[in-house]
């Protein structure tokens, strides 16, 4: 894919390199010409421009972008460069960075935000995450609540274990994703079984998370 990315710091810059080494080609665009760094990534393509003009953007042909990504550090920015790169330039898919907490609820679809990624609830789902074995743990939230990333790390004596995954009756609006199995990602098959302490990696919606988990644990709950 070819992904553009707003703001070259730190976690810009890291963004780039995990994508570069996924195989994606990466534009960097920055207005600081302090953060103008080519040899930090030097796979992608360095521009210097101010993200938040549309005249900008055009030069730097973002309408042929799969991927904006608004990584500044400043929240404002970063939803200027999200509505721009929707409604300007029909990106299909628009990541904002959340910054400080307390603006997360203005990283929408109606300012273009695809994906909001904040620092701390992302923190939090992880040392949720970590400690919690036999629950449901929301991750991350696609296109504003209507589907997000669950975890469900499962106990031994959750119904499935030792069966395969066909055996689970997903409920709708939910799909199996990922099997997390100490240090290996597995993309599951039907026919692949279940082990005590996978962590099992969900994408369904706000509504049938409480049925997924009375599912998966075994607990009463609506399977819709």
């Amino acid at each position: 894919m070819r992904i553009a990315i707003a703001g070259a710091g730190n976690v810009g810059r890291s963004i780039a390199s995990e994508l570069i080494g996924n195989g994606h080609q990466v534009m960097l665009i920055e207005r600081q010409p302090r953060q103008l760094r080519p040899e930090r990534v030097p796979e992608a393509e360095w521009v210097l421009a101010d993200a938040c003009e549309v005249s900008s953007l055009e030069e730097a042909d973002v309408a042929g972008c799969d991927v904006v990504i608004a990584a500044t550090g400043d929240d404002k920015a970063n939803l200027v460069v999200s509505l721009l790169a929707k409604t300007e330039f029909a990106v299909n898919r628009v990541v904002a960075r959340v910054n400080r907490a307390e603006n997360e609820w203005l990283f929408t679809e109606q300012w273009g935000v695809d994906v909001a990624v904040s620092k701390p609830r992302l923190m939090a789902a992880l040392v949720e995450e970590a400690v919690t074995v036999g629950d449901l743990v929301r991750i991350m939230t696609f296109r504003q609540g209507e589907a997000n990333l669950v975890e469900i790390t499962l106990p031994a004596n959750a119904p499935y274990v030792g069966q395969p995954v066909r055996s689970v009756p997903m409920p709708r609006d939910s799909a199996l994703v990922a099997v997390l199995r100490g240090k290996r990602v597995l993309v599951p098959t039907p026919d692949d079984p279940l082990e005590a302490g996978d962590e099992l990696i969900f994408v369904c919606t706000t509504e049938v998370e409480d049925a997924v988990r009375a599912v998966v644990l075994g607990k009463t709950g609506d399977l819709g």
